[in-house]
C-alpha cells in the first residue's frame, strides 16, 4: 500500500509541475511532466489492481 501512496503523491507533484509550466508558457516541459504524471498514475493503478486480487 505504501508504494501506491508514494506513486500517487509523485503523480500529484508532477501534475503541479505541469500546471506551473503551462501557466508560464513552457508547453514542452508541461507535456513532459504530464507524461511523467500519467506513468506514475498507471503504475499506481496497476499495483492497486494487483493487490486487490
Amino acid at each position: 500500500m505504501r508504494h501506491i501512496m508514494i506513486r500517487s503523491i509523485l503523480a500529484m507533484v508532477w501534475a503541479a509541475g505541469a500546471t506551473m509550466n503551462g501557466v508560464r508558457g513552457n508547453l514542452q516541459m508541461s507535456l513532459f511532466y504530464l507524461l511523467l504524471c500519467g506513468l506514475c498514475l498507471v503504475s499506481a493503478y496497476s499495483e492497486w489492481k494487483k493487490q486487490k486480487q
